[in-house]
C-alpha cells in the first residue's frame, strides 16, 4: 500500500492523475521537495491564519474521486474532502461538464432569476421531507455557511422583536463577528472585544462526555431539561431568545451526535415557546449523514435550515437558508450579497442532486458509514489509544486518549493523523483539545477505499506510543 518513507526518493517526473488509481501511492518524503518549495513561500506570503497545511504538509497537484496528488507524486487518499465541501469525490466527470455548461452561458446573477437558479432551488426543496415542503422559503446567502447563519440569525431577531439567541457547548457556527460569538469555543474569541453580546451556552447531548457530570445510565436527557426549566422559570435570568441554533452533529466539535430525545424535547419546548429553531445544516447536511438532511433522523421538523458547503458538489460557493414562511418578515433589500448568485455552483448543484439520486449515494453513505463504524469499533477493542467511536453516516469520528493514563491525548492524536499522512491518508483532528480524528470521506466512497482507510488507522494506531510511557 505504501512504502517506508527512508526508502523513499524524489521522482524526476510522474505521471498524470490516473482515474484508475485505488489505493495510495508515496514515492518520496512528506513534505517532498515541490511541497516543501510551495509551503514556503506560502509562509512567506500569506496570512498567519492558514491552518490546513500546518499538520497536512503538501501542495496539491490534481485530484479525482477519493484521491488527491501532490506535486510530488504522491497520492493520498482524502477524508477530509476540503471540509466536507466535496460530496461525489473530486471532478465528477458530470459535475465537471454541467459546471463548464454553465460557464459558456452565464456565470453571475445577483437575485435574478435564471433556469439554472430555478432549477436548483427547485431541486433543493425536492429534497425536504413531504411534510414541511410546501412550508418552506429559500434564501441565498452568499458563499459561505456563515453567511447563512448570518441570515438566519437577523431574520429570527426581525420576526421575534427580541435579541438573544442560545447555543450549545461544543457548537461551531462559524468565523464571522457574529457567528463567533455563537461558537462554544473560547480560544477563537477571548482576544476579541465586542463580540455580538445575548448569547446564552447551554450544555449539549455529549453522553460520553456529559456537560453535567452525570452517568450515562442516570441521564434520561437532563441537559434538556436544564434548558427546559430555564426558558420556563421566571428567576432563570435568561430572556425569552430570539432563536435557538444547534447541529444535530457537533462536526467541529468532535464528530458528536445529538441524543434522539434530547433534540425532540428541544423542539417540543421551542415550539411551544415560539421560539425559532435553527438546524445548522452546513456540514451535515447534502447526506452527510445518511439522509438529505440530519433532522431527518430525528423526526422533527426546523423553522429554519441552513445548507452551504456541499451544496455544488464541486466546491463551488453557494450558501441558503430555508425557511417557515411565517417568518417571511424581510423587506426588499433586508439582506443582500454580491456572490448569492452563482451560476456555476446552481449548475453543478442540480447535476450533483441527479448523481445522489441516480447512483443511490445515500444508500451508499448509510451501508459503507454503517460498515465503517462498526470496524472502527473492533479496532477500538484492541487499541488502547481509542476512548470513543462516533458519528452518524459518514461523519464519523475517533477520539484520542493516552493508553496509560485515559486521558484526551492531543500529542497521541497528532501522532496518528502525521502517520496516516505519510502512509496515503489524509484525515483532519477535531473536538475539545484536536484529540478526535475526523472523517469525511466521499459520499460514494466504495468499501475497498473504506477498508484502506480502516487498515491505515489500525496501523497508526498500533505504531503510536504513550506519553505517559516511562522511559526505557
Amino acid at each position: 500500500m505504501t512504502q517506508d518513507m527512508t526508502q523513499a526518493t524524489t521522482p524526476t517526473q510522474h505521471a498524470p492523475l490516473s482515474p484508475s488509481y485505488q489505493a495510495p501511492r508515496i514515492v518520496t518524503a512528506i513534505p517532498g521537495p515541490q511541497s516543501t518549495h510551495y509551503l514556503k513561500l506560502q509562509k512567506e506570503e500569506e496570512s498567519g491564519a492558514v491552518s490546513y497545511p500546518r499538520k497536512l504538509t503538501f501542495a496539491i497537484k490534481a485530484a479525482r474521486g477519493s484521491f488527491i496528488e501532490d506535486v510530488d507524486g504522491n497520492v493520498y487518499l482524502d477524508c477530509l474532502t476540503g471540509a466536507g465541501v466535496m460530496p461525489l469525490g473530486h471532478n465528477h466527470p458530470r459535475v465537471i461538464e454541467a459546471a463548464k455548461k454553465q460557464l459558456d452561458t452565464f456565470t453571475q446573477g445577483l437575485d435574478f432569476p435564471t433556469r439554472i437558479k430555478t432549477e436548483f432551488r427547485q431541486a433543493q426543496l425536492s429534497m425536504l421531507p413531504d411534510a414541511i415542503r410546501e412550508q418552506m422559503l429559500v434564501h441565498f446567502c452568499g458563499p459561505t455557511g456563515s453567511d447563512a447563519v448570518e441570515a438566519a440569525i437577523k431574520l429570527c431577531k426581525l420576526y421575534t422583536g427580541r435579541d438573544e439567541i442560545i447555543s450549545f457547548q461544543g457548537g461551531y457556527h462559524g468565523a464571522s463577528h457574529a457567528t463567533m460569538a455563537l461558537t462554544g469555543l473560547r480560544t477563537v474569541k477571548e482576544s476579541i472585544g465586542n463580540v455580538m453580546p445575548g448569547v446564552h451556552f447551554f450544555p449539549y447531548s455529549n453522553c460520553n462526555a456529559c456537560p453535567l457530570g452525570l452517568r450515562k445510565e442516570s441521564c434520561e436527557t437532563n441537559c434538556a431539561t436544564y434548558l427546559e426549566r430555564s426558558l420556563l422559570d421566571p428567576n432563570s435570568g435568561i430572556k425569552k431568545p430570539a432563536a435557538v441554533i444547534m447541529e444535530l452533529v457537533q462536526g467541529e466539535g468532535g464528530a458528536i451526535p445529538a441524543q434522539k430525545a434530547f433534540v425532540q424535547r428541544i423542539r417540543a419546548i421551542t415550539r411551544e415557546l415560539d421560539i425559532p429553531l435553527i438546524i445548522d445544516e452546513v456540514q451535515t447536511g447534502c447526506g452527510r449523514t445518511g439522509t438529505w438532511f440530519a433532522f431527518e433522523q430525528y423526526d422533527i421538523e426546523p423553522d429554519i435550515i441552513l445548507a452551504a458547503k456541499a451544496l455544488s458538489g464541486i466546491g463551488s460557493p453557494v450558501s441558503l437558508m430555508m425557511y417557515n414562511k411565517r417568518l417571511d418578515v424581510w423587506k426588499p433589500g433586508a439582506h443582500i450579497g454580491t456572490f448569492r448568485g452563482n451560476q456555476i455552483a446552481f449548475a453543478a448543484g442540480v447535476e450533483t442532486i441527479k448523481i445522489i439520486q441516480e447512483d443511490g449515494i445515500l444508500e451508499n453513505v448509510n451501508e459503507v458509514g454503517q460498515y465503517l463504524i462498526e470496524k472502527l469499533r473492533e479496532i477500538a477493542a484492541r487499541r488502547a489509544a481509542v476512548a470513543d467511536v462516533r458519528g452518524l453516516g459518514f461523519m464519523l469520528g475517533v477520539e484520542i486518549c493516552d493508553p496509560l493514563t485515559k486521558r484526551p491525548s492531543y500529542p497521541i492524536a497528532s501522532q496518528i493523523q502525521k502517520y496516516c499522512l505519510h502512509h496515503g491518508l489524509i484525515v483532519e483532528l477535531g473536538g475539545r483539545d484536536d484529540v478526535v480524528v475526523r472523517l469525511l470521506p466521499p459520499l460514494n466512497l466504495s468499501l475497498n477505499e473504506a477498508n484502506i482507510v480502516l487498515q491505515i488507522l489500525d496501523d497508526a494506531l498500533a505504531q503510536v506510543s504513550s506519553p505517559s510511557a516511562p522511559a526505557i
